[in-house]
């Protein structure tokens, strides 16, 4: 049983005779898609502001595109933007939560490190701690299973709105689990993120095999932002993400966003037999090559050539891997039209956006320095280990 639906069968008596905030996002529905304010709304709960994260409260808007205040048309209620022109728009104003008893998060989440969700909760619970707000997250499974992770180390220097706590990029935690992490400080030495401290209390699961990915649940299944269409897109997404720091399109603009890939100088069939000569055992997917036209963003109106990554084996697929593999055979192959991602990324624009997503510089080092992609083999796995060590003592 999910957090909302607990809450449900409670009557909201969390929230009776309290002013409440809500994080929340258009996914925030029970089991039966019931959205979440219009279960408060219709107990009767002081619901006196919404927070809206990255895409706006109704997740109508693309990924790093302002995001405004506004009134919610479908309730009335004030929406206050966490994703506006500039870096201080990502955390509430402590002013904007003085007089709040409780700030509820119900924030679907598909277990990735870079994805946006978990950040602009740390941020907000670290805003309750100064305005004695009481932070209550509505758990949900992590869609890609509690189980699996892979990626390596996020370094402190490294740190920004796509990723915060040291933990792999497929992480096989929940949000609730990543806000406890984060409110009892995380990491070691110099690279832990201090204590947040603030009343937390994290409605829990109930009856979760963490092995479950989200269709094997009784959870439904609604896009938590415009590209993440279907669970096969949050199952790739810990590497195709990383093509947001290239100049290689990821699909955006198409119907197959995260999952196809491509630029007008590729040849996809050259492209796909590169990338299985890379050697980090690839297993659990095929690439199809394919050509595809952008309708927005990256070569938008240009005929792309490139692949189609498809699983046929969810228990063997590592995601990151194939992400790495498939940049790096692109990097070799086409080095003289291939381009890293020069602009801003997520308000940082001192750092390339790969390292940002990677964590650290040594994929592109490694890239640029014509090594092969085994030398980071033992790093990242190393981490892994030391990782899922942790993990089980959560």
């Amino acid at each position: 049983m999910i957090g909302i639906n607990t809450l449900e069968i409670n009557n909201f008596s969390k929230l009776k005779n309290a002013k409440v905030a809500l994080l929340a996002n258009q996914a925030a529905v029970n089991s039966k898609f019931e959205h979440l304010v219009d279960l408060l709304i219709k107990n009767k709960i002081d619901l006196k502001v919404i927070f809206a994260p990255e895409h706006g409260f109704r997740g109508q808007m693309q990924d790093m595109d302002f995001v405004g205040d506004c009134i919610d048309p479908y309730t009335g209620v004030s929406v206050i933007s966490l994703y506006g022109s500039d870096e201080n728009s990502l955390a509430p104003k402590q002013k904007d939560l003085e007089g709040i008893d409780i700030l509820l998060v119900d924030l679907p989440d598909i277990g990735t490190r870079y994805y946006t969700f978990a950040q602009s909760t740390i941020y907000s619970m670290s805003v309750a701690k100064k305005a004695n707000t009481k932070v209550i997250v509505l758990d949900r499974p992590n869609p890609i299973n509690g189980v699996d992770i892979e990626g390596g180390k996020l370094h402190k220097e490294f740190r920004s709105f796509c990723g915060l706590m040291d933990t792999p990029v497929r992480h096989g935690l929940t949000l609730g689990e990543l806000a406890k992490l984060a409110n009892q400080g995380y990491g070691k030495g110099e690279e832990a993120l201090e204590a947040i401290e603030c009343d937390l209390e994290v409605v829990e699961l109930t009856n979760w095999d963490r092995t479950n990915y989200l269709d094997q649940t009784d959870v439904p299944w609604v896009y938590p932002s415009p590209n993440m269409t279907n669970l096969d897109t949050a199952i790739i997404y810990p590497g195709s993400c990383l093509f947001e720091g290239t100049e290689i399109s990821e699909g955006r603009g198409t119907t197959k966003p995260l999952e196809q890939f491509g630029a007008p100088y590729i040849n996809g069939k050259h492209w796909a037999e590169a990338t299985l000569k890379e050697e980090l055992n690839l297993r659990g997917a095929i690439l199809r090559p394919i050509s595809f036209l952008p309708k927005f963003q990256k070569h938008a109106e240009k005929t792309c050539h490139g692949v189609q990554l498809h699983i046929t084996d969810r228990k063997t697929f590592k995601p990151f891997r194939w992400g790495m593999a498939l940049i790096a055979s692109a990097y070799r192959l086409y080095g003289d039209d291939f381009k890293w991602r020069k602009q801003a990324f997520e308000f940082v624009d001192k750092i390339p956006a790969i390292d940002l997503l990677y964590g650290n510089s040594d994929f592109r080092e490694v890239l640029e320095q014509n090594k092969s992609l085994t030398s980071l083999e033992d790093k990242i796995s190393a981490f892994e280990k030391e990782f899922l060590n942790f993990k089980l003592n959560i």
